[in-house]
């Protein structure tokens, strides 16, 4: 199964650093699949091959992500195919962030304001 931007070998041998803008590739090669998030000017296409046998999780057999870089006025400036692993899973931490306060149930939360001085508002 294809997930992601698809890209046409040929379309992407179109842009043409220096010459080609913004307009061009969307044009060319659709919305990207991810904006950088702390440089607008990085637009990245990601897209996955993925096989999935009975009730199996999904493998990725193939994966290619191009990063496309714009400068100021929106004239790309460079084009690069990153190299990554295939079906690299990130795994979440286990810590928690500790925050001020205490930790109340559902019930002491629905419950917690019957009886407390100045819970109703006194006209």
């Amino acid at each position: 199964m294809n997930r992601g931007a698809i890209l046409e070998p040929d379309s992407l041998t179109q842009i043409n650093v220096g010459e080609s803008n913004r307009e061009d590739v969307l044009k060319l090669l659709g919305s990207p699949t991810q904006i950088s998030t702390f440089d607008e000017k990085v637009w990245y296409y990601i897209s996955r091959t993925t096989e999935q046998y009975a009730f199996l999780d999904p493998e990725t057999i193939a994966q290619q992500e191009i990063e496309i870089r714009f400068d100021e006025e929106g004239v790309v400036i460079e084009i690069k195919e990153l190299e990554t692993e295939p079906d690299t899973n990130l795994s979440p931490v286990a810590r928690k962030t500790p925050t001020y306060g205490r930790n109340t149930t559902f019930f002491e939360q629905l419950l917690g304001n019957i009886g407390r001085p100045g819970s109703l508002n006194k006209k």
